[in-house]
C-alpha cells in the first residue's frame, strides 16, 4: 500500500510527451515556497474551501466522533485526536467544500490508472512520472510501481528532491528512465534556512547519479532566495561541472499559498514576488554561459 494525494492525467510539464503524474504524499523538506503543500505531511489531512462552504454544518452532524466544530460559526476545525478519517464528513458535504487529501492505494490500483493512458504514451513518447511530495519516502511502493511499468514497457520518470539515502536512490534508478532532479540553491546555509535541511546529500547524490542516468535538473526560481546573479552562476557552475546539460527553470507562483489556507494544518507560507520576464531572461543568459540548455517549466 502507498499513500497518494493525486493522479494527474495528460500532464505535459513532467517529462517528455503526454504523461500521467502520480503524486506521493510526504516530503523531507519544508521549502518556504512549496507549490504542493498538501504533499508535505506523511499523513492524510483535510482541505476545506471557505468559498465553497454553504455553512450547512452537515459535516458536524454526521461525524461519529464529534471531531468537528466551527470557530466564529464560520471556520471549520477538525480535532485530529478524535478524527478517525472515516470520511463521513467528506461524503456528506453537499458543496464539496471538504476534501480528504491522501488515499491509500495498492500498486495494482495505481497501475490500473496509469494503463488507461498507454495509447497516449505510445503516440507522444510519454509515460508515467512519480512526483510528490517526495516519492522516495515510500521506496518499496515506488520500486514496485517502477518494475511494473517497465514490464509494461512504459517510460518512467521520477521527480525527486534528492534528499534520500544513496542506496535507495540507486536501487530505484535501475528502473527509472529519467530523473527530474530539484536543485534549489547551492549555498548550504541558505539551503538550510529555506528548506530545513543541508544540501550536501542532495548535491552528492546528483553528482553520483549523473554518471549513470538521464537527468533534467529543475531550478525553482524564488525571488530574493536564489535569483541573484551570484546564486544563478553558482548553480550553473555546479551543474556544468558534473556534465549535465538540461535545466528547467520553474518560476515561482502563489498556488501553494492558496492551498495552505485551505489545509487544516499549522503550516505557514511565505509569499514572494513573481519573477518578471526580464529577470527570467537574465537567468537564462547566465546559465547559457555554462553551455546549459534551458527551458521554462509550468
Amino acid at each position: 500500500m502507498g499513500l497518494i494525494f493525486d493522479i494527474k492525467r495528460y500532464a505535459i510539464h513532467d517529462g517528455p510527451g503526454i504523461r500521467t503524474t502520480v503524486f506521493f504524499k510526504g516530503c523531507p523538506l519544508t521549502c518556504l515556497w512549496c507549490h504542493n503543500p498538501e504533499g508535505k505531511s506523511k499523513e492524510p489531512e483535510f482541505m476545506w474551501s471557505k468559498e465553497r462552504c454553504i455553512q450547512c454544518k452537515t459535516c458536524k452532524t454526521v461525524c461519529p466522533e464529534d471531531a468537528i466544530s466551527f470557530s466564529d460559526s464560520t471556520h471549520i476545525q477538525i480535532d485530529k485526536n478524535k478524527c478517525n478519517l472515516c470520511k463521513a464528513c467528506v461524503d456528506a458535504c453537499h458543496s464539496q467544500a471538504l476534501e480528504l487529501i491522501g488515499k491509500e492505494m495498492t500498486a495494482a490500483q495505481v497501475l490500473e490508472e496509469i494503463e488507461k493512458d498507454i495509447l497516449f504514451y505510445d503516440e507522444s513518447k510519454g509515460g508515467v512520472t512519480f512526483s510528490g511530495g517526495e516519492p522516495l519516502m515510500q521506496p518499496d511502493f515506488l520500486l514496485t510501481l517502477l518494475k511494473a511499468c517497465k514490464n509494461h514497457k512504459i517510460h518512467t520518470t521520477v521527480d525527486t528532491c534528492g534528499y534520500v539515502p544513496p542506496d535507495v536512490l540507486f536501487k530505484i534508478s535501475k528502473y527509472t528512465d529519467l530523473f527530474l532532479y530539484d536543485v534549489k540553491v547551492i549555498d548550504d546555509e541558505t539551503h538550510k534556512k529555506v528548506t530545513g535541511v543541508s544540501n550536501a546529500l542532495i548535491l552528492d547524490n546528483l553528482r553520483k547519479l549523473s554518471i549513470m542516468k538521464k537527468i533534467i535538473v529543475r531550478f525553482p526560481l524564488i525571488p530574493g532566495v536564489n535569483d541573484s546573479e551570484k546564486d544563478v552562476a553558482e548553480f550553473g557552475e555546479f551543474i556544468s561541472s558534473i556534465h549535465l546539460k538540461e535545466v528547467t527553470i520553474l518560476p515561482y507562483h502563489t498556488g501553494g499559498v492558496e492551498k495552505i489556507k485551505k489545509l487544516q494544518t499549522s503550516q505557514s507560507s511565505h509569499v514572494y514576488h513573481s519573477s518578471s520576464a526580464e529577470a527570467l531572461d537574465n537567468v537564462e543568459k547566465v546559465l547559457k554561459r555554462y553551455n546549459l540548455k534551458t527551458k521554462r517549466g509550468g
